[in-house]
């Protein structure tokens, strides 16, 4: 960001949004956001890399990195400029097909590989460029599902608060598992999994920002299951469930969560599910373990792949993959309800990064 202006508000400030290059999307598209709207105006499009369907930024480098969610995957890094994103060279093979999901930790990039089932780590040179070869943590198992869960699907990797571990989600196993970087290898080596309930389908997990608690958003049912976190020992403990949608009628469209959001200041978390196409919210004021939904509304679009807050809690940006939309959302302050405030074509639009 290049500063604030008078009114303390942010100044100059960035998205980055990942797409489908095979859908029609425009790769990465680089967009300004109104700090007094949150409306987005492109200023960049980069289609050099095929499907980069998730984005990470580095806010000490400034570097962007994106998956290609192809087979073979792979990954690149760019250097965002005024009105271009430079690539920081070629894109790097993550040894694993399919990756959906990226992110950085300890000076190491790492991968869910979702169609081959694996988590990947890649160093990263000076300049923030990936390097290889990537060390590779096969994932191993399957679920009740013949459809979707015949063999491991990673489809998430996220460090935990101070970088002691990581975590990983497995739409295949209905599990997490909790990893620790091995200073030898640069790899992870698994420490413990935490079995959830079989056949939903685990997605995307997030923490909350002021308490020992991590929400697991489920892709198979559509439900948010709450995890007690032992940041010491590396333990996820489930201690309840919350449906996020009704259950579905027969021959009714079938909700599908997709992402699990929560407010910085820890009071709210929002939940984008997709053929039912909106955002739930959820009010945490009995407490980081007792969410309880306290109302729905229309994504704007269709297929609302992802869902992210903008980094002060005002606004919400949902990825309609389907309408092809980034749709921004007011966030009042006081209930977490969101309400729709503009939208932006994005063709086969996935995720949206600030910074």
């Amino acid at each position: 960001m290049d500063g604030t202006d008078r009114t303390g508000r942010s100044a100059g400030q960035r998205c980055h949004i990942g797409s489908f290059t095979s859908g029609g999307g425009r790769g990465i598209t680089t967009a300004a956001v109104d700090p007094a709207t949150g409306a987005l105006t492109p200023l960049a499009a980069c289609d050099t890399l095929a499907d980069p369907s998730y984005l990470a930024l580095d806010p000490a480098s400034g570097v962007l990195y994106a998956v290609s969610e192809t087979e073979p995957g792979a990954v690149a890094a760019f250097r965002p400029g005024a009105r271009s994103l430079d690539a920081l060279g070629p894109a790097v093979p993550v040894d694993g097909s399919g990756p959906t999901h990226l992110s950085l930790a300890g000076g190491r990039l790492y991968t869910a590989n979702y169609t081959s089932g694996s988590v990947s780590s890649l160093p990263l040179a000076a300049d923030g460029s990936p390097g290889g070869p990537p060390a590779v943590l096969a994932h191993r198992g399957s679920g009740p599902d013949p459809d979707r869960q015949e063999r491991p699907h990673a489809h998430q990797v996220v460090p935990a608060p101070g970088g002691r571990w990581v975590l990983s989600v497995d739409l295949g196993t209905d599990s997490v598992r909790v990893c620790a970087p091995d200073p030898d290898t640069g790899g992870l080596r698994l420490h413990a999994e935490t079995a959830l309930r079989a056949g939903t389908g685990p997605r995307h997990l997030v923490f909350h920002p002021g308490a020992a608690v991590v929400y697991v958003v489920h892709e198979l049912e559509p439900q948010l299951t709450v995890c007690r976190w032992d940041g010491a020992e590396g333990r996820l403990e489930p201690v309840a469930e919350v449906p996020v949608a009704p259950r579905a009628a027969p021959g009714a469209v079938r909700a599908y969560p997709s992402a699990v959001t929560v407010s910085p200041n820890g009071r709210f978390l929002w939940v984008a599910v997709r053929g039912a196409d909106a955002l739930v919210t959820l009010s945490l004021a009995a407490g980081a373990l007792k969410p309880q939904v306290t109302g729905t509304v229309d994504c704007g679009g269709s297929w609302p792949r992802d869902l992210t807050a903008d980094p002060s809690g005002r606004r919400l940006y949902a990825a309609n993959e389907r309408s092809g939309d980034v749709t921004w959302f007011d966030v009042d302050p006081l209930t977490g309800q969101p309400a729709r405030a503009g939208s932006l074509t994005v063709p086969a639009a996935t995720c949206v990064v600030f910074g």
